[in-house]
């Protein structure tokens, strides 16, 4: 019995050594990590921001750390038609079949953090008009979207800008879009922009 129990007990610390790191413990000395998105179109390498968004960084890299990203999609991809200009490349919220993924706790919104929603920043997705509803979707600015910053209200928190992958996302805006029912939303790819993976890429020495 007394093995028994040993045994059970071994295997219980084997399997929470393999569960996902939070955020807050992935490179925890290093203000700007850096991570790979690896997409069907290509990849991309965002610097994320600890010293302005600490929150929304970690809670990313949480998301990040359980390798719960695999295989969701970028199910938005916006243009301003009426003003010929391009507008978001949102995602990471949905599967390729646009079923919901699971969401951790909502965090608080740090769009008060000085980072502006210029173009190829990253930010924090949420909830029409629920500001502090943020918790896995985010976006790529695809122009300089200064209406998304706060103002008299709550802005979109971004806490990151690309690095490179400018051609990557370039292209994923040229997919064709359209209204899909079963979320009933626009701007949504015909054929599906999948993340395969972002991994947290190895920190550079100073």
């Amino acid at each position: 019995m007394k093995r028994l129990f040993l045994i059970c007990l071994g295997l219980f610390f084997s399997v929470s050594s393999l569960a996902a790191q939070e955020g807050r413990f992935v490179q925890k000395d290093n203000i700007f990590p850096r991570v790979e998105i690896v997409t069907s179109m290509g990849s991309i390498v965002v610097e994320l921001d600890r010293s302005k968004a600490p929150i929304t960084v970690n809670n990313f890299l949480t998301y990040v750390s359980d390798k719960s990203y695999q295989g969701s999609v970028f199910h938005r991809i916006e243009r301003d038609v009426e003003n010929d200009r391009d507008f978001v490349i949102q995602g990471g919220g949905y599967d390729k079949d646009y079923d919901g993924l699971h969401e951790n706790d909502p965090i608080f919104n740090e769009s008060g953090n000085g980072l502006k929603n210029d173009m190829y920043s990253i930010a924090m997705a949420y909830q029409d008009r629920q500001p502090h509803s943020g918790t896995r979707q985010f976006f790529f600015n695809m122009d300089n979207n200064d209406h998304l910053n706060p103002g008299k209200d709550w802005g979109f928190a971004v806490f990151g800008s690309v690095m490179d992958g400018y051609d990557t996302l370039d292209k994923i805006m040229t997919v064709e879009t359209g209204f899909n029912e079963k979320i009933g939303y626009d701007f949504v790819p015909k054929k599906p922009v999948v993340i395969l993976n972002i991994k947290v890429l190895e920190q550079v020495p100073l």
